[in-house]
């Protein structure tokens, strides 16, 4: 439908610009590295810079207000102080931790106003401030990069709401979208008052000027256009009633953007957002915030019946910058458009029109054609559309129906060849079940085709998605003009309805300042040839360089679940490995236990206990060590069956190999399988050479303990699976560098780890506490013989609508925790957001310049934006602290939601940082900060311990002791893990 365009309003255009703060924090100014030198820096503690950087000038960030109080009689029953490193600068600060402690029976977050609601927290989110960001970093080399945001301006006007009712009620957003474009077609002249309006497709019209009424109710005929083609359509129809709510002022807006408010007015942007949509939902396939068009760029098969889209992200938001529109490339996977027998053919990879199927196969067919749509091609004009809901159990040669009040049966083939002249020739295959279950309707799958433009929104396998990243995978350069072209073809300035509004969108990128801030230097042991080591672009290598704390392996064994490697082949491999190990500073005995134990997958239980207990028994009461397993490539369950046999029931550490690897020993999978084992048997491969020298601010002068959060949930189409929690922390101080995780499963798609503080009753001991937090707390307290003085918890894959509520329950948890081991135990803590998938890109700004880009033609590991492209007023950054590989690297987005530490810009950056450069398992910085890597590691983890017998979610005889925890949450606990398993970095 042709959309007539208004002409732009008279209105003066105004562009917010925020006002950017020149007062920075002294400590930021006077913050200099000391890492540029080509030596490691010295190794003296510098108390006084870590003095200066615990008492920043006072700032409203987010703070608890805290009372003073003296130290707990009771503190020896969670710590008593030990002589540590590092103690010598820590004195005073402890003292100002204690007189800013809370009181554990009040603990309380400050609302805006300065008090606290009843029983310590904010009655309701609006009443929790976030951190306010404390001035900008310094530290680092200045540079300039580019991003995928685009300036938005927009004219100093109201937007109007209204409330849309349509009778009867319909659920599709499409229709409704038809219907509201039938409405504005008709009625635009004579009762819009000429306004073009924006429609979200549920209840809400948006309009830039109010329309003539306050309410009005219309009468809208619809013409079902894909009924017939060139016949007589079926024509519905529709009351709609249209009711003014209210009023979006961009006044609000406009000071948020400048800094001026802190809430940001969440409606204005939605309208906003929704207005810029609007062209797009016409002219594409809209997949929540992206769209989706076979004519963007061609579509290339995943296999299987599937084909890659290419599409584009979009997405409005408020920046220093003032608004800012966000513009992406993406891809996903879609049904193609085949007549079904062809689908089936692609989806069996074999030939279904002469050989009957099994039921394996029609199995798998129901699974991917329920809930597609397809349209009868049998009927000529006619193209009537249907969702499938099944498939029918018998061939279509033997199905018959009841055709009148009488039930006169008659067959499937009949009737299609006496009704449409259509003679089935596939009579051997079963028929689509379409429309009701109750009701069912017959259609043979020759007589239909898929139709366009559906997701394929189940799960895809190893091979699709390796097609799909192909797809994705841009290098940087090819990318950015990708998105640049996007922009110029969707022309927003001449979008009507961004004219109807009075919205601009620049067609330049935003242009930020950067910084690429500095590696840190590495320690590693003193009998190597390196001591210690500056990485190069975010990499480095373990050439002359032995582990900081090598572990010894004395008591071994090997498993071989490979029919292909022979026993000789898998002595060779293991001696190898054994070797590497040693080499790396490790002591690995050559000899296993027992001789290399051939084993068959589908006996893996059995072959894994027979190992255990023939070790045990020649051992004499010593444990087994390490188990080294050697899997098929294609090994389907048995990874999974082997990790939750011996991490859950057996007590055993492995290291699984595949069977390729064993064939082609290389030096760096070696090298690297050597760093996996020496963690998980407790030690460390390298620390930060500032973190032994006490230098890291906010970490080394006082006992400061790390965690790391993510929540994963069941892939889609899992409509029941519970998702699998992790948390994990610091056991180490000042080191920072092992970590110690626990994992739990809760309700389906729940965010809020529920298990960070628990209570319960026990007859015997009354109210008990526990949960994650708090074991992890005590843990750390056996690890270093101190108790956390402060908290740093990065919690990964919190979405922004979430930001609010996972900071209430979370932080209550922690507190709750603290409090339970100790009266008056407050650490302060510093919370923070880890996004991943966002779509913020940047691109370094002269591609040709190579000292500005690593080999894969990205920005340098270290580049940090905190300006121009970030929260107006709160305390965020994007780091990209990797080096690239392929394809277009992601930053990762930190959001310090609340910080005690008071922390200064340079301070959590360069933190956040130096600890990508920690990671255990490679000799590379990380996308991702290292505590929230291995939180996800363990979740990915513990979703192997669900028992593959039983239904994910819970159904059926539970574990053992299990069964209150089942009534109790509707979930089915998660197998404990062994205690000397949870020690150590098992997931790695």
């Amino acid at each position: 439908m042709p959309i007539r365009q208004m002409k732009e309003g008279s209105e003066q255009h105004i562009v917010i610009k925020p006002h950017l703060p020149n007062s920075m924090n002294p400590v930021q100014k006077n913050q200099k590295t000391t890492q540029n030198g080509k030596g490691p820096p010295t190794q003296e503690p510098q108390n006084n810079k870590i003095h200066n950087q615990i008492s920043p000038p006072s700032r409203n960030r987010g703070r608890r207000r805290g009372r003073g109080g003296r130290k707990s009689d009771q503190g020896e029953n969670f710590m008593r102080p030990s002589s540590r490193p590092c103690t010598a600068a820590s004195k005073p600060v402890i003292a100002a931790a204690a007189a800013t402690s809370v009181d554990a029976t009040n603990v309380s977050v400050v609302e805006k106003n300065g008090s606290s609601s009843e029983g310590g927290f904010p009655s309701s989110s609006k009443s929790l401030c976030f951190a306010q960001r404390p001035g900008f970093g310094q530290l680092g080399t200045k540079c300039i990069v580019k991003a995928n945001h685009f300036l938005a301006e927009l004219p100093d006007k109201d937007l109007n709401q209204y409330d849309v009712t349509v009778t009867p009620e319909v659920s599709s957003r499409t229709v409704n979208r038809a219907i509201m474009a039938e409405l504005v077609k008709m009625y635009k002249e004579s009762h819009l008052g000429m306004r073009l309006p924006a429609y979200d497709g549920r209840k809400s019209l948006y309009t830039a000027g109010e329309l003539p009424f306050k309410w009005k109710e219309f009468t809208i005929k619809l013409i079902d256009e894909d009924d017939v083609i060139n016949g007589p359509k079926r024509e519905r129809e529709y009351k709609v009633v249209i009711k003014f709510v209210a009023r979006a002022n961009l006044h609000h807006l406009g000071q948020f953007l400048a800094g001026k408010r802190a809430d940001g007015p969440k409606e204005a942007l939605q309208i906003l957002d929704i207005v810029l949509r609007e062209l797009s939902i016409k002219r594409y396939c809209p997949v929540g915030r992206s769209f989706f068009s076979p004519d963007i760029r061609k579509p290339q098969p995943l296999g299987d019946g599937l084909e890659a889209w290419c599409g584009f992200y979009q997405s409005i938001r408020p920046t220093q910058m003032g608004l800012s529109l966000n513009i992406d490339m993406a891809s996903a996977a879609f049904i193609e458009a085949l007549p079904v027998i062809e689908f089936v053919a692609q989806l069996l990879g074999k030939d279904v029109s002469s050989r009957p199927l099994s039921d394996s196969d029609r199995v798998k067919i129901k699974k991917a054609l329920r809930g597609v749509k397809v349209e009868v091609t049998h009927r000529g004009n006619v193209r009537r559309k249907y969702r499938v809901s099944g498939l029918t159990s018998q061939p279509t040669r033997e199905l018959v129906f009841p055709v009148d009040d009488n039930l006169t049966m008659k067959s499937v083939v009949e009737y299609f060849q006496e009704m449409y002249g259509f003679t089935i020739k596939n009579t051997h295959l079963p028929c689509l079940q379409v429309g009701n279950q109750k009701k069912a309707n017959y259609l043979p799958m020759e007589a239909c085709k898929i139709v366009e433009g559906q997701r394929y929104t189940k799960r895809l396998s190893e091979k699709q998605i390796t097609s799909l990243l192909k797809v994705t995978c841009q290098r940087p350069r090819d990318r950015e003009n990708s998105i640049l072209q996007t922009v110029q073809h969707n022309d927003y300035n001449e979008d009507p309805y961004a004219k109807e509004f009075g919205i601009k969108i620049s067609e330049k990128q935003a242009s930020v300042e950067a910084r690429v801030l500095p590696a840190p230097w590495l320690k590693y042991h003193e009998t190597g040839k390196e001591k210690d080591c500056l990485p190069q672009v975010g990499q480095w290598n373990m050439m002359n360089k032995k582990m900081i704390n090598g572990m010894t392996v004395s008591r071994w064994a090997c498993i071989n679940f490979s029919r292909s490697v022979q026993e000789s082949i898998a002595r060779g491999f293991c001696n190898e490995l054994a070797q590497m190990c040693q080499v790396s500073g490790m002591e690995f005995n050559p000899e296993p236990i027992i001789p290399i134990y051939m084993a068959r997958p589908d006996q893996v239980e059995k072959a894994l206990k027979h190992v255990y207990h023939s070790c045990v028994n020649k051992l004499k009461g010593k444990e087994l060590e390490l188990l080294l397993v050697i899997l098929p490539d294609n090994n389907g369950s048995l990874y999974g069956d082997v990790k939750r046999i011996c991490e859950t029931d057996l007590g055993l550490i492995t290291q699984c190999c595949l069977t390729k690897h064993v064939f082609k020993i290389s030096k760096q999978y070696l090298a690297n399988v050597s760093l996996k084992i020496n963690v998980k048997m407790g030690g460390r491969n390298t620390v930060l050479l500032d973190a032994i020298s006490c230098r890291i601010p906010l970490v080394s002068d006082i006992p400061t303990i790390i965690f790391g959060a993510d929540v994963t949930h069941p892939e889609n189409g899992e409509d029941s699976s519970p998702s699998i929690a992790a948390v994990v922390a610091s056991q180490d101080w000042p080191e920072v560098t092992k970590y110690a995780g626990l994992v739990c499963a809760q309700a389906h798609r729940q965010e809020l780890i529920q298990d960070l503080y628990k209570t319960w009753h026990d007859p015997a001991r009354g109210t008990v506490s526990g949960g994650m937090i708090r074991d992890l707390l005590i843990s750390f307290r056996k690890a270093t013989g101190q108790k956390p003085q402060r908290i740093i918890f990065y919690r990964d894959g919190v979405s922004e609508g979430q930001f609010y509520q996972v900071l209430l329950f979370e932080l209550d948890a922690i507190r709750k925790a603290c409090a339970s081991l100790e009266p008056n135990y407050q650490p302060p803590v510093t919370f923070i957001v880890v996004q991943k998938r966002h779509h913020t890109r940047l691109f370094a700004n002269n591609h040709k310049d190579r000292s500005s880009t690593d080999r894969s033609g990205n920005i340098l590991p270290g580049t940090v934006v905190d300006t121009k492209i970030c929260h107006p007023t709160e305390f965020d950054f994007y780091l990209c602290s990797h080096a690239g590989i392929q394809g277009t690297s992601r930053p990762a987005h930190y959001h310090v939601l609340w910080d005690e530490n008071n922390f200064t810009a340079d301070g959590i950056q360069s933190l956040t940082n130096n600890l990508c450069y920690t990671y255990a398992r490679c000799t590379r910085s990380v996308s991702v900060v290292p505590p929230a890597y291995y939180a996800h590691l363990a979740a990915f983890r513990a979703r192997f311990y669900m028992e593959p017998d039983m239904p994910e979610s819970g159904a059926g005889s539970p574990h053992k002791g299990g069964s209150k925890a089942i009534r109790e949450s509707g979930v089915r606990p998660l197998p404990a893990l062994k205690e000397n398993v949870k020690r150590v970095m098992f997931y790695c």
